[in-house]
């Protein structure tokens, strides 16, 4: 899966762990010339509100003006995952067995790049999904994105 800088993501996940809550991953998103992001998801077993976010976004944006992990101009949120929640890592494909997930390709594999089914099983190297009565193998190396679809 496209991961962004793992010591990015270990201080991030130092800063937010100790402060009671899940880290569930983080994006950054750097367009050429332009102002980046960096967008960090927590979660807890109570939910996330506002202030937890407001929270985390101020312990972390301190660690990340001494330690200076990115350079140029970028912006910090912190948000929860939301119901469309993001899958960073096999472990979060397992975690969620039997739901419906959106998966987007690097690259077109049997000329799709693009698929939404549910989620059969975890392997060491990729992810089963069922989609449209079919079970289908990514590997997770070649995962750009993928998400939960949320339930109503």
């Amino acid at each position: 899966m496209r991961q962004a800088p793992q010591a990015l993501v270990e201080l991030a996940r130092a800063v937010v762990e100790p402060m009671g809550y899940e880290f569930v991953g983080l994006e950054y998103v750097h367009p050429g010339g332009g102002e980046g992001l960096l967008r960090v998801y927590i979660d807890s077993e109570e939910g996330v509100v506002l202030d937890d976010c407001a929270a985390v976004s101020h312990q972390l944006s301190g660690v990340l003006d001494v330690e200076e992990p990115i350079r140029g101009e970028y912006n910090l949120e912190v948000s929860s995952p939301g119901l469309d929640r993001p899958l960073f890592e096999p472990a979060h494909f397992a975690r969620f067995v039997g739901r419906q997930a959106r998966v987007r390709l690097s690259s077109a594999q049997p000329g799709r790049r693009k698929y939404q089914g549910e989620i059969v099983r975890v392997e060491d190297d990729a992810v089963w999904l069922r989609v449209d009565g079919e079970e289908v193998r990514l590997a997770f190396d070649q995962i750009d994105s993928a998400r939960l679809v949320p339930e109503f």
